[in-house]
């Protein structure tokens, strides 16, 4: 299978010829042979949304909408596919892929399509004789750069509102996660959207993705992806200073009081680290527990965590397929030992299974480990796997100390039963998304990212759209006797 670069409306190899093999995380065979962009392609591809952006962006709102809204209905009528690809290419299990992922990417580009002329400006009071208006209009053209965790939905959620408000792209999908969103584009050919609008460019962080942050044609650039990878972002963006939105990493603190419902807790807890392998920068890899109830809430855990079948993500009945990548695998297995050094205990987890199955693949068995000390490093570093750190605290104080004692601030999420409790927790932890009594939660229409290392800017909701649009003063004078302060006699 052979996949190419989509730009002004066609797929299209990569003018260097150049190409990477995409792998199955499973078993480590290649998928397909995908074309990598470079500087030359993202050059073709800006001009191409150039070229465009002038008859997208004054489109009527509502036209621009009803496309996305059949590009919704083109998703769901492709789910089956979408959904094999998805977890052919990263790992997910196959019905995480059909009844998480590619619904979610549905319902964003609706929530959005049905957005698109519902989004405006406003009238403001000023003096009398003026009347004062603002436009929202779309930044340009923009660069995106999505990760390899969730390729499909993140690629949703940076197009639908960019494309909503007017906006014209050139996204960089992940080299070792790519298919879903080359499909996504010939699906969205198939909705109507204008050849230029969208370009679609594989290519390798390192030359792609920097490019695209350079280039003085793009406006804005959207990233996520690490913290590390995000301040180069920024210090490439500095050429032409186009706006910048970044989304990084994560540690999640997962706060369990006593007065927790502990089944809830329990399941809570697994869903919230072990859902796709705990690649997802909003895993609650640092789960917190009182220090009554920890023995307790280790008794449900530690037998659920192992209970989790490991499997090839296309069987229905795996609930945890692979890391994305054997290179990752190798880095989420370093923090065992990282942890070990530390003085930390392994109570379940900790390697590779060895089943002949697996042996090929990047998988990691679900892994639940003890630090020390909240400050040691599996504590305060992302390990963006199927890992989390238990710690204990005995107060409120000690637990918020805890929560808010790392440089990252994406989500945090707490269980108990005092309603004062959770109201004060949500104000008082230092993060972007709060969680009470669940974790990991997201929704097209509620906005998404941190604070400190975790980035800045938001995903979803109104919050998205403003994000993609800039603002527009309009003054004009509505009384005919008010004149310039300054005329000839």
């Amino acid at each position: 299978m052979r996949r190419q670069l989509f730009i002004n409306g066609e797929f299209t190899d990569a003018l260097s010829g150049e190409t990477l093999p995409t792998l199955n995380p499973h078993d480590n065979s290649v998928i397909a042979e995908v074309a990598m962009a470079g500087r030359e392609d993202v050059d073709r591809a800006v001009a191409a949304a150039q070229k465009a952006f002038p008859a997208w962006s004054r489109m009527p709102a509502a036209e621009r909408g009803r496309i996305l809204l059949k590009l919704a209905d083109l998703i769901e009528q492709n789910t089956e596919e979408l959904a094999r690809l998805e977890s052919l290419d990263t790992g997910h299990p196959l019905r995480d892929s059909r009844n998480l992922d590619v619904p979610r990417t549905a319902g964003c580009y609706r929530y959005f399509g049905g957005m698109a002329d519902k989004f405006q400006g406003e009238t403001i009071p000023v003096e009398a004789g003026f009347l004062n208006y603002t436009l929202r209009e779309p930044v340009g053209v923009v660069g995106q750069v999505v990760p390899w965790n969730f390729p499909l939905m993140f690629t949703a959620w940076k197009m639908a509102p960019a494309l909503a408000a007017g906006n014209c792209i050139v996204i960089k999908p992940a080299e070792i996660t790519p298919l879903s969103t080359l499909k996504i584009a010939e699906l969205m050919a198939q909705a109507g959207i204008p050849a230029g609008v969208v370009n679609v460019l594989p290519g390798l962080g390192s030359v792609a993705g920097q490019y695209i942050a350079e280039h003085p044609g793009i406006a804005k650039i959207a990233f996520t992806g690490s913290t590390a990878t995000g301040r180069r972002v920024v210090a490439a963006s500095a050429g032409n200073l186009k706006k910048v939105q970044l989304e990084l990493g994560g540690k999640g603190a997962n706060i369990v009081f006593d007065d927790a419902n502990l089944a809830a807790a329990v399941n809570g807890a697994a869903f919230a680290i072990f859902h796709n392998q705990g690649q997802a920068c909003i895993a609650g890899s640092r789960l917190m527990l009182h220090e009554k109830i920890a023995d307790a809430f280790l008794d449900q855990f530690l037998p659920l965590a192992r209970s989790i079948r490991l499997g090839n993500p296309m069987d229905e009945a795996t609930e945890m397929g692979p890391l994305t990548s054997a290179q990752h695998q190798q880095r989420v297995l370093s923090y065992v030992e990282i942890g070990r050094e530390q003085g930390g205990e392994v109570l379940s987890g900790g390697c590779a299974p060895t089943a002949e199955e697996l042996a090929r693949g990047c998988y990691v068995e679900p892994t639940v480990m003890r630090a020390k000390t909240w400050r040691d490093r599996i504590a305060q570093e992302e390990v963006f796997g199927p890992f989390v750190t238990v710690l204990t605290f005995k107060d409120e104080a000690e637990a918020l100390e805890i929560a808010n004692g790392t440089e990252y601030g994406l989500g945090s999420g707490l269980w108990t039963a005092n309603l004062p409790r959770a109201h004060r927790f949500a104000r008082e932890l230092r993060a972007g998304m709060v969680w009470i009594n669940s974790y990991k939660r997201v929704n097209p229409g509620s906005p998404f990212g941190g604070v400190g290392l975790s980035g800045y800017g938001r995903e979803m909701g109104f919050d998205a759209m403003r994000e993609y649009t800039q603002v527009k003063s309009v003054w004009v004078n509505v009384d005919a006797q008010i004149q310039p302060h300054y005329r000839r006699s």
